[in-house]
């Protein structure tokens, strides 16, 4: 008998090139229970990995996610916490926002309670620098920016055309210039149609407006990779590192142009930090054969060390 299709479902690799997600940091996710196992995926899916990718990002590790949404799945009880809650990033503090409260992601602990239409106010604009008319014309083309973003999201999930998909996140970007997301899937989508220079504006945009953001820097430095730019693509790396030391992706890319370059003890190093981090994928597998690769030729180099008499 045919299996059943999930209505408006979509491939696996659809929805990881929607959501910004890699195969392998889905893997990841799959392995620490925090999305199911699937062949095919609804835009809630997509909302779901876009809320793990947003935590990954913030440095929280497979575990400490856990923890944060069994803690949040007791108060929202049979429904799904990944698809009902948005992440900030304040002050280098990561909150999730649900149901009218708000958590500190890292320790768990609940703040005092907003309805939803404060939350929105109170995160749009800063207290008393506009007028109740200004933040509220304001307020509209924020929330009608996020319609375009995800406009841009459903039409990319349907695979048929990336040019209106690019179009829906250029209205989102034009009437929000602050809107992060669009800027990172445009910069995407110009990346895949070797576009380099307009991929490298948008990921340069995405980053002025957040700066410590470690998918902006993550895209970057491939880009710069792809292009033969190795001191760039490094350095994007590295900050895509230092923004979220559990990147897993970051560390085996780094890992594979460290070893490109003959940075052999630094590849060592990512290698090792990519291992403990996914320890039981085939990128894994990969991992520890490159590993013992560089033992072994470290071994053969000391061999051949002669001492003069």
């Amino acid at each position: 008998m045919p299996r059943p299709q999930l209505q408006n479902a979509h491939t696996r690799e659809q929805v990881l090139r929607v959501a910004g997600v890699s195969e392998r940091q889905l893997r990841i996710w799959e392995r620490a229970g925090l999305t199911p196992v699937r062949e095919e995926y609804t835009l809630a899916d997509v909302k779901a990995m876009q809320t793990l990718a947003r935590l990954q990002q913030a440095g929280l590790g497979p575990r400490r996610i856990r923890e944060v949404f069994d803690e949040i799945g007791r108060k929202i009880e049979g429904r799904d916490p990944l698809t009902e809650v948005t992440v900030l990033l304040e002050n280098k503090s990561v909150h999730v926002v649900f149901e009218g409260q708000r958590m500190i992601a890292e320790s768990g602990q609940l703040l005092f309670n907003f309805d939803q239409q404060e939350i929105s106010r109170l995160l749009a604009f800063p207290a008393g620098r506009k007028s109740d008319k200004e933040q509220a014309r304001l307020q509209r083309r924020v929330a009608e920016a996020v319609q375009w973003f995800e406009r841009g999201l459903e039409i990319e999930q349907t695979g048929v055309s990336v040019e209106e998909a690019a179009a829906a996140y250029e209205k989102a970007v034009e009437l929000d210039p602050q809107c992060v997301g669009a800027l990172v899937n445009l910069g995407t989508i110009s990346f895949h149609g070797r576009q380099w220079k307009k991929a490298e504006e948008f990921y340069k945009k995405a980053l002025e407006i957040q700066p410590d953001y470690s998918l902006g820097h993550f895209n970057l430095a491939n880009l710069y990779d792809e292009r033969g730019d190795v001191l760039d693509a490094l350095h994007h790396y590295a900050l895509a590192l230092k923004a979220s030391p559990q990147y897993a992706d970051a560390h085996y890319n780094l890992a594979l142009l460290c070893q490109r370059t003959g940075q052999l003890l630094r590849a060592v190093r990512h290698w090792r930090a990519y291992v403990k981090l996914d320890p039981t994928s085939t990128w894994a597998e990969i991992a520890r054969r490159e590993l013992d690769k560089l033992r072994r030729a470290s071994v053969v180099k000391g061999r051949g060390t002669t001492t003069a008499g």
